[in-house]
């Protein structure tokens, strides 16, 4: 029943009108994606992506990102630089309207940028308003102009500064620092932004991307970025650490458009794909150089396109038959590495972050390129059509078995109680919400996990030793192994196409392994896995590490545990413990090998305890990157593995995922 007395309260005072500089800063999530450390670099992704576009223009060919103390960045390119000079209609400088109004721009229509990232109005005034201050510089007209602002707001007029120097050029220099009032309290990242920026330069030929962190002492650290091949470069770069089955397929070219009624336009393709020996699958998207997490309509033609042209291939060379099925589009996409990039004159995003391209006519256009390139490079190249095609064949098999072994997985609870599996699920009373499940290796750490578990929302699930490296193996392998099976049937998920996040039973998957070398490997192997056939779980946050203590001090009746610190070793972590007891020799010091040798009540304070324990929470910042590590560190090929352990050894003190 409608509570009508209930409109007294709900009246013309209830509403309020924010300016959009306000609005900003009170939604954050809306322009920047939330305030976590992925909203902060987004900031910086934001104008860089205006600096990108000016270099689509063909004004600009060097960017350059500095990270400074305090979190304090600055963006400079050498484009031609925002105007300075009053705007007609609005009477104020162009420079002032762009970085404070919303609905301010030079991509609305296409008389400057003809391609663009940034189409709203909203991402350099979106930054300044979540920024405690911004300095914006411009180099045009003969000289330096300057404006600062607090919030957003205005603190100082457009003012020239100085002459250019003699040869100086012109361009646009962002300085920003966050606002933490807002935003959550993080640091910039060298190797976030170095990712994307490397990620960037493969997708914008011929522009250099420079990032100098001068916060790293004795001297700044440094990293540039600058390639020639495209894509093309791209892909080979991410499957160095496989076997590939054949020379990348590339093309590129320009589609036009003529929708009903409404002025033709055209679309550059770019597209760039290997087959590998791996069984994995990685795959990005880029629309107007901007990556596309969530893919979109540039995606789907691309794997249509794919699949549709190995199949006609397939019936035409007669290697399938009539009375055989198709092959699906999971059979044509095993163990490829595909990067698809559009520029359109007017994208069109699912939100202002842009995870997803949704332009209908663009699956059409990329799905005419990749159909002509690949049955060109199919009819030219019989000996590596088929091997793509005994891929997709062994494929099919692999996933007919994977069917079997997942139909058996799902044949009930019953596998949990199997006297086969490593060890019992110790459930909890109530799931969903606030639940979670502690992965642990081996029956003494379950053992004390069990008993100093809290019953009402803390499961313990126990595995045996080292579970299989995924990374090596088909799916079907995997749901022989009795530990995974456990892992699946304890989740309720299903796995790999099969999974479904909305079925998980806890909130929180906590991996707990003991603080030595061999836990280190079982968490990698377990992220591996997770990584692989339920990525979804890492997205949603779902996964974290436990953090158990390496040393208990216990100097009279006082004690105190220690935790490792990531670049220190454990003696220099021990020293620094000691140092404020006044007769450390006096100290009685218990370092943990396993975390079987604590007692129920010290496992549930220093690691299980909700109100004294830490968490990593596991993430993913760059698919792209995590993809190629997890294949060069897991994968079969040893000489990656081996270089980047003689690179590393010398400077790895302390090992730490």
């Amino acid at each position: 029943m409608v509570d009508r007395t209930a409109a007294a309260s709900y009246t013309e005072a209830n509403i309020d009108v924010l300016d959009p500089i306000e609005h900003i800063r009170l939604r954050p999530g809306m322009y920047v994606g939330g305030t976590d450390a992925r909203a902060l670099h987004h900031l910086i992704y934001e104008i860089v992506d205006n600096a990108v576009d000016e270099a689509l223009a063909g004004r600009c060919d060097s960017i350059t990102v500095t990270l400074y103390d305090d979190n304090i960045v600055s963006i400079s390119d050498n484009g031609v630089g925002i105007p300075v000079g009053i705007h007609k209609k609005e009477g104020i400088s162009t420079l002032e309207l762009v970085l404070t109004r919303t609905n301010a721009g030079g991509k609305f229509n296409n008389s400057a940028y003809k391609v663009s990232g940034g189409l709203h109005g909203v991402g350099a005034s979106a930054v300044n308003a979540l920024s405690e201050q911004m300095i914006a510089q411009v180099k045009r007209e003969g000289y330096l102009w300057q404006q600062v602002y607090q919030a957003g707001k205005v603190m100082t007029p457009v003012e020239a500064v100085r002459p250019l120097e003699p040869g100086e050029g012109t361009g646009t220099i962002i300085s920003f620092k966050p606002d933490f009032k807002v935003l959550e309290h993080n640091e910039f990242s060298f190797d976030t932004l170095e990712t994307r920026f490397r990620e960037m330069a493969f997708v914008t030929r011929r522009v250099t991307i420079t990032l100098r962190d001068e916060r790293a002492h004795p001297l700044p650290q440094e990293k540039t970025f600058y390639f020639e091949g495209g894509l093309a470069s791209f892909v080979r770069y991410l499957t160095k650490n496989r076997e590939p089955l054949h020379p990348v397929v590339y093309a590129e070219r320009d589609v036009e458009i003529a929708p009903p009624e409404k002025t033709p336009f055209s679309v550059g393709i770019e597209v760039a794909f290997q087959y590998t020996d791996s069984a994995n699958v990685t795959e990005l998207a880029f629309a107007n150089t901007i990556n596309t997490p969530d893919g979109g309509t540039h995606l789907t033609g691309l794997r249509s396109a794919i699949t549709g042209v190995i199949n006609r291939y397939a019936r035409k060379s007669g290697i399938l038959k009539d009375k055989d099925p198709n092959f699906s589009s999971t059979d044509t996409y095993e163990g490829i590495t595909a990067i698809v990039s559009v520029k359109h004159p007017n994208p069109a995003f699912e939100s202002q972050t842009k995870v997803k391209l949704i332009n209908p006519e663009v699956q059409g256009a990329v799905s005419q390129v990749v159909t002509e390139a690949f049955n060109e490079f199919l009819e030219v190249n019989p000996r590596d059509a088929r091997r793509i095609i005994d891929k997709c064949m062994i494929s099919m098999r692999a996933r007919e078995a994977a069917r079997k072994a997942r139909d058996l997985v799902r044949s009930g609870p019953s596998l949990l109680e199997s006297s086969t599996l490593p060890g019992k699920l110790a459930d909890c009373s109530q799931h969903g919400a606030g639940a979670e499940i502690f992965i642990v290796e081996g029956d003494s750490a379950g053992g004390s996990a069990k008993q100093g578990r809290d019953r009402h929302f803390q499961a313990i699930l126990p595995l045996r030793g080292k579970i299989l490296n995924t990374e090596r193996v088909r799916l079907d392998k995997m749901l022989d192994n009795m530990e995974i099976k456990a892992l699946i049937s304890a989740f309720g998920t299903g796995i790999s196409d099969d999974f479904n996040v909305e079925n998980l039973r806890y909130d929180r998957v906590i991996i707990m392994t003991d603080a030595d070398v061999d836990g280190s490997h079982i968490r990698t192997l377990l992220l591996t896995f997770f990584f692989r056939q339920m990525q979804p779980l890492i997205q949603e946050g779902h996964l974290y590490i436990a953090q158990p203590p390496i040393f208990r001090l216990q100097s009279g009746k006082d004690h105190q545990y220690i935790y490792n610190e990531a670049g220190l070793s454990e003696q220099e972590i021990l020293n620094r413990a000691l140092q404020p007891y006044k007769d450390p020799d006096k100290v009685k010091v218990s370092r943990y090998k396993g975390l079987g040798e604590m007692n129920p009540d010290q496992l549930w304070e220093t690691t299980m305890d909700p109100q004294r324990r830490t968490l990593l929470q596991v993430t993913i910042e760059d698919a792209a990157e995590a993809d190629r590590v997890f294949d060069m560190l897991m994968g079969s090929s040893v000489p990656p593995r081996r270089r980047f352990i003689q690179t590393h050894a010398k400077s790895v003190r302390n090992l730490d995922v």
